[in-house]
Protein backbone atom coordinates (compact mmCIF):
# COMPACT_ATOMS: atom_id res chain seq x y z
CA UNK A 1 0.00 0.00 0.00
CA UNK A 2 1.23 3.53 -0.46
CA UNK A 3 1.48 6.20 2.53
CA UNK A 4 -2.23 7.67 1.55
CA UNK A 5 -3.21 4.60 0.83
CA UNK A 6 -2.19 3.46 4.27
CA UNK A 7 -3.14 7.22 5.72
CA UNK A 8 -6.67 6.79 4.61
CA UNK A 9 -6.85 3.65 6.01
CA UNK A 10 -5.76 4.76 9.66
CA UNK A 11 -7.91 7.65 9.44
CA UNK A 12 -4.38 9.91 10.27
CA UNK A 13 -2.56 12.45 7.76
CA UNK A 14 -0.31 11.30 5.21
CA UNK A 15 2.69 13.68 7.19
CA UNK A 16 1.76 11.35 10.42
CA UNK A 17 2.06 8.08 8.49
CA UNK A 18 5.14 9.09 6.72
CA UNK A 19 6.55 9.83 10.39
CA UNK A 20 5.50 6.70 11.33
CA UNK A 21 6.49 4.83 9.07
CA UNK A 22 10.19 6.69 9.13
CA UNK A 23 10.16 5.92 12.45
CA UNK A 24 9.63 2.33 12.44
CA UNK A 25 12.17 2.28 9.58
CA UNK A 26 14.81 3.83 12.33
CA UNK A 27 13.97 1.09 14.73
CA UNK A 28 14.12 -1.88 12.82
CA UNK A 29 10.23 -2.66 13.10
CA UNK A 30 10.05 -2.77 9.49
CA UNK A 31 12.46 -3.03 6.48
CA UNK A 32 11.63 -2.01 2.63
CA UNK A 33 13.34 -3.69 0.21
CA UNK A 34 14.05 -4.37 -3.47
CA UNK A 35 14.72 -8.16 -4.65
CA UNK A 36 16.43 -8.36 -7.94
CA UNK A 37 19.41 -7.88 -9.46
CA UNK A 38 20.51 -4.50 -11.31
CA UNK A 39 22.27 -5.39 -14.77
CA UNK A 40 24.78 -2.41 -14.67
CA UNK A 41 25.99 -3.40 -10.73
CA UNK A 42 26.21 -6.51 -12.29
CA UNK A 43 28.86 -6.15 -14.60
CA UNK A 44 30.64 -4.04 -12.27
CA UNK A 45 31.07 -6.76 -9.66
CA UNK A 46 32.12 -9.20 -12.85
CA UNK A 47 34.87 -6.58 -13.77
CA UNK A 48 35.60 -6.06 -10.08
CA UNK A 49 35.94 -9.87 -9.64
CA UNK A 50 38.13 -10.52 -12.55
CA UNK A 51 40.33 -7.42 -12.14
CA UNK A 52 40.70 -8.30 -8.29
CA UNK A 53 40.97 -12.08 -8.21
CA UNK A 54 37.94 -11.60 -6.04
CA UNK A 55 35.71 -14.87 -5.30
CA UNK A 56 32.48 -12.60 -4.02
CA UNK A 57 31.49 -8.99 -5.03
CA UNK A 58 28.64 -7.22 -4.54
CA UNK A 59 27.71 -3.31 -5.95
CA UNK A 60 25.45 -1.58 -4.47
CA UNK A 61 23.43 0.69 -6.85
CA UNK A 62 23.90 4.66 -6.43
CA UNK A 63 21.29 5.96 -3.66
CA UNK A 64 22.22 9.90 -4.40
CA UNK A 65 23.70 9.81 -0.88
CA UNK A 66 25.27 13.37 -0.06
CA UNK A 67 28.98 12.28 1.81
CA UNK A 68 29.72 8.46 2.82
CA UNK A 69 26.75 5.88 1.05
CA UNK A 70 26.18 4.83 4.17
CA UNK A 71 22.63 3.99 3.26
CA UNK A 72 23.35 1.51 0.72
CA UNK A 73 26.49 0.27 1.75
CA UNK A 74 24.19 -0.55 5.24
CA UNK A 75 21.55 -2.24 3.17
CA UNK A 76 23.69 -4.41 0.68
CA UNK A 77 25.87 -5.48 3.88
CA UNK A 78 22.92 -6.26 5.74
CA UNK A 79 21.75 -8.40 3.55
CA UNK A 80 24.49 -10.60 2.53
CA UNK A 81 25.09 -10.89 6.26
CA UNK A 82 21.59 -12.20 6.69
CA UNK A 83 22.56 -14.99 3.66
CA UNK A 84 25.46 -15.99 5.44
CA UNK A 85 23.71 -16.33 8.70
CA UNK A 86 20.78 -18.10 6.98
CA UNK A 87 22.85 -20.23 5.17
CA UNK A 88 24.92 -22.16 7.89
CA UNK A 89 28.09 -22.69 6.67
CA UNK A 90 29.68 -20.45 9.18
CA UNK A 91 29.42 -21.19 13.05
CA UNK A 92 31.99 -18.23 14.08
CA UNK A 93 31.51 -15.22 11.82
CA UNK A 94 33.89 -12.18 13.19
CA UNK A 95 33.57 -8.75 12.67
CA UNK A 96 35.68 -5.58 12.57
CA UNK A 97 34.07 -2.12 13.29
CA UNK A 98 33.73 1.15 11.72
CA UNK A 99 31.22 3.70 10.78
CA UNK A 100 30.56 1.59 7.69
CA UNK A 101 30.48 -2.02 9.59
CA UNK A 102 27.85 0.15 12.58
CA UNK A 103 25.60 1.05 9.27
CA UNK A 104 25.36 -2.36 7.95
CA UNK A 105 24.32 -3.80 11.40
CA UNK A 106 21.96 -0.97 12.12
CA UNK A 107 19.86 -1.77 8.77
CA UNK A 108 19.89 -5.69 9.76
CA UNK A 109 15.92 -6.88 10.51
CA UNK A 110 15.44 -8.79 13.91
CA UNK A 111 15.81 -12.57 13.78
CA UNK A 112 16.73 -15.23 16.29
CA UNK A 113 20.22 -17.05 15.85
CA UNK A 114 21.12 -20.23 17.79
CA UNK A 115 23.80 -21.42 15.93
CA UNK A 116 25.99 -18.69 15.15
CA UNK A 117 28.50 -16.70 17.40
CA UNK A 118 29.89 -13.50 16.98
CA UNK A 119 33.45 -12.48 17.70
CA UNK A 120 35.54 -9.07 17.37
CA UNK A 121 38.31 -9.06 15.56
CA UNK A 122 40.17 -6.11 17.01
CA UNK A 123 40.21 -4.08 20.56
CA UNK A 124 37.62 -1.84 20.72
CA UNK A 125 37.87 0.03 23.68
CA UNK A 126 38.78 3.68 23.19
CA UNK A 127 41.82 5.25 24.81
CA UNK A 128 39.65 7.13 27.30
CA UNK A 129 37.98 4.36 27.83
CA UNK A 130 34.47 5.99 26.64
CA UNK A 131 31.95 4.14 24.56
CA UNK A 132 32.94 3.43 21.14
CA UNK A 133 29.63 4.73 18.87
CA UNK A 134 31.29 2.38 16.20
CA UNK A 135 31.70 -1.06 18.28
CA UNK A 136 29.12 -3.24 16.51
CA UNK A 137 28.77 -6.56 18.85
CA UNK A 138 26.36 -5.38 21.58
CA UNK A 139 24.04 -4.22 18.69
CA UNK A 140 24.34 -7.32 16.68
CA UNK A 141 23.90 -9.35 19.33
CA UNK A 142 20.76 -7.50 20.49
CA UNK A 143 19.36 -7.88 16.84
CA UNK A 144 19.68 -11.39 16.42
CA UNK A 145 19.83 -13.04 20.00
CA UNK A 146 23.26 -14.53 19.10
CA UNK A 147 26.35 -14.61 21.77
CA UNK A 148 28.36 -11.98 20.34
CA UNK A 149 32.12 -12.16 21.99
CA UNK A 150 33.72 -8.36 22.42
CA UNK A 151 37.66 -7.98 22.76
CA UNK A 152 38.06 -5.47 25.49
CA UNK A 153 41.05 -4.07 25.07
CA UNK A 154 42.35 -1.20 22.88
CA UNK A 155 43.40 -1.75 19.19
CA UNK A 156 46.61 -0.43 19.08
CA UNK A 157 48.75 -1.03 23.13
CA UNK A 158 50.83 1.23 24.75
CA UNK A 159 53.89 -0.37 24.32
CA UNK A 160 54.99 -3.93 23.31
CA UNK A 161 55.49 -5.23 26.53
CA UNK A 162 51.43 -3.69 26.87
CA UNK A 163 50.81 -5.80 24.49
CA UNK A 164 52.59 -8.92 25.90
CA UNK A 165 50.70 -8.22 29.21
CA UNK A 166 47.25 -8.03 27.58
CA UNK A 167 47.80 -10.80 25.17
CA UNK A 168 48.63 -13.04 28.41
CA UNK A 169 45.20 -12.44 29.81
CA UNK A 170 43.12 -15.54 29.57
CA UNK A 171 39.62 -13.76 28.41
CA UNK A 172 42.07 -11.58 25.89
CA UNK A 173 43.69 -14.97 24.76
CA UNK A 174 40.42 -16.97 24.25
CA UNK A 175 38.24 -14.19 21.99
CA UNK A 176 41.26 -13.95 20.00
CA UNK A 177 41.61 -17.56 19.62
CA UNK A 178 38.34 -17.63 18.75
CA UNK A 179 38.75 -14.91 16.06
CA UNK A 180 41.33 -16.37 14.41
CA UNK A 181 39.25 -19.32 13.92
CA UNK A 182 36.09 -17.76 12.22
CA UNK A 183 35.68 -18.58 9.29
CA UNK A 184 34.18 -14.94 7.55
CA UNK A 185 35.76 -11.98 8.18
CA UNK A 186 33.59 -8.83 7.45
CA UNK A 187 35.77 -5.73 8.04
CA UNK A 188 35.95 -2.35 7.04
CA UNK A 189 39.11 -0.33 5.31
CA UNK A 190 39.93 2.92 7.06
CA UNK A 191 42.21 5.73 5.18
CA UNK A 192 45.57 6.96 6.28
CA UNK A 193 45.06 10.70 7.31
CA UNK A 194 43.81 13.15 9.61
CA UNK A 195 40.41 12.76 8.77
CA UNK A 196 40.73 8.50 9.50
CA UNK A 197 38.33 7.27 11.89
CA UNK A 198 41.64 6.09 14.15
CA UNK A 199 43.28 9.58 13.81
CA UNK A 200 39.41 11.09 14.88
CA UNK A 201 38.60 8.76 17.50
CA UNK A 202 42.55 9.24 18.90
CA UNK A 203 43.15 5.57 18.54
CA UNK A 204 46.29 6.65 16.85
CA UNK A 205 48.63 9.62 17.68
CA UNK A 206 48.75 12.35 14.93
CA UNK A 207 52.14 11.79 14.61
CA UNK A 208 51.69 8.48 14.40
CA UNK A 209 49.47 9.03 11.20
CA UNK A 210 51.88 11.42 10.20
CA UNK A 211 54.41 9.04 10.14
CA UNK A 212 52.48 6.07 8.26
CA UNK A 213 51.93 8.33 5.48
CA UNK A 214 55.44 9.33 4.67
CA UNK A 215 56.12 5.60 4.60
CA UNK A 216 53.76 5.12 1.83
CA UNK A 217 50.69 4.18 4.07
CA UNK A 218 47.32 4.53 2.31
CA UNK A 219 44.68 2.33 3.29
CA UNK A 220 43.77 0.02 6.45
CA UNK A 221 42.83 -3.03 7.40
CA UNK A 222 42.72 -4.61 10.72
CA UNK A 223 45.43 -2.63 11.84
CA UNK A 224 47.40 -3.75 9.34
CA UNK A 225 48.65 -0.63 6.46
CA UNK A 226 49.53 -1.04 3.29
CA UNK A 227 50.80 0.86 0.17
CA UNK A 228 49.75 2.27 -3.34
CA UNK A 229 50.82 -1.57 -3.99
CA UNK A 230 49.02 -3.25 -1.62
CA UNK A 231 52.36 -4.19 0.20
CA UNK A 232 51.68 -4.44 4.02
CA UNK A 233 53.94 -1.94 5.93
CA UNK A 234 55.90 -2.62 9.05
CA UNK A 235 55.26 0.43 11.01
CA UNK A 236 55.69 1.61 14.77
CA UNK A 237 52.01 0.08 15.15
CA UNK A 238 52.89 -3.25 13.91
CA UNK A 239 54.11 -4.74 16.85
CA UNK A 240 51.55 -3.09 18.97
CA UNK A 241 48.73 -3.85 16.99
CA UNK A 242 45.63 -5.84 19.00
CA UNK A 243 43.69 -7.69 16.30
CA UNK A 244 43.27 -10.80 14.77
CA UNK A 245 46.31 -12.34 12.99
CA UNK A 246 46.62 -12.07 9.46
CA UNK A 247 46.83 -15.12 7.37
CA UNK A 248 48.99 -16.24 3.93
CA UNK A 249 47.51 -14.54 1.01
CA UNK A 250 44.12 -15.85 -0.10
CA UNK A 251 44.07 -18.34 3.39
CA UNK A 252 41.31 -15.91 5.14
CA UNK A 253 37.76 -15.44 3.99
CA UNK A 254 37.67 -11.78 4.50
CA UNK A 255 35.12 -9.62 3.12
CA UNK A 256 35.32 -5.68 2.93
CA UNK A 257 32.33 -3.58 2.87
CA UNK A 258 33.51 0.17 2.07
CA UNK A 259 33.34 2.79 0.05
CA UNK A 260 32.54 6.22 -1.28
CA UNK A 261 35.29 8.84 -2.60
CA UNK A 262 37.01 9.88 -0.21
CA UNK A 263 38.32 6.24 0.38
CA UNK A 264 38.78 4.86 -3.01
CA UNK A 265 42.32 5.05 -2.75
CA UNK A 266 42.44 3.34 0.22
CA UNK A 267 39.92 0.21 -0.82
CA UNK A 268 42.33 0.18 -4.27
CA UNK A 269 45.33 -0.24 -1.89
CA UNK A 270 44.27 -3.01 0.12
CA UNK A 271 42.35 -5.07 -3.41
CA UNK A 272 45.94 -4.75 -4.56
CA UNK A 273 47.21 -6.87 -1.97
CA UNK A 274 45.03 -10.04 -3.54
CA UNK A 275 44.22 -10.59 0.63
CA UNK A 276 40.61 -10.31 0.27
CA UNK A 277 38.12 -12.92 -0.60
CA UNK A 278 34.87 -10.50 -1.12
CA UNK A 279 34.16 -6.49 -1.77
CA UNK A 280 30.81 -5.22 -1.05
CA UNK A 281 30.76 -1.58 -2.39
CA UNK A 282 29.05 1.37 -4.07
CA UNK A 283 27.89 2.06 -7.43
CA UNK A 284 30.14 5.04 -7.86
CA UNK A 285 33.20 3.54 -6.20
CA UNK A 286 33.13 0.47 -8.33
CA UNK A 287 33.20 2.64 -11.48
CA UNK A 288 36.24 4.61 -10.14
CA UNK A 289 37.81 1.35 -9.16
CA UNK A 290 37.75 -0.15 -12.64
CA UNK A 291 39.04 3.54 -14.27
CA UNK A 292 42.39 3.23 -12.72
Amino acid sequence: MTQAAVAERLGITSVKAHRLISRALAEGVVKITIEGDIVECVELENELRTRFALDFCMVAPDLDEEGQPFRALGTAGANYLRRQIEGGAHQVIGLGHGSTLAAVVQQMARMNVADVRFVSLLGGVTPDYSVNPHDVMHTIAEKTGARAHFLPVPFFANSVEDREVLLAQRGVHDILDLANKSTLKIVGIGTVGSSATLAISRMVEPREIKAIQADGGIGEMLGYFFDKHGRVLQTALTARTLSVSFGAHGSDQIVAIAGGKEKQDAIHAVLQSRRLRGLITDEATAKALLAR
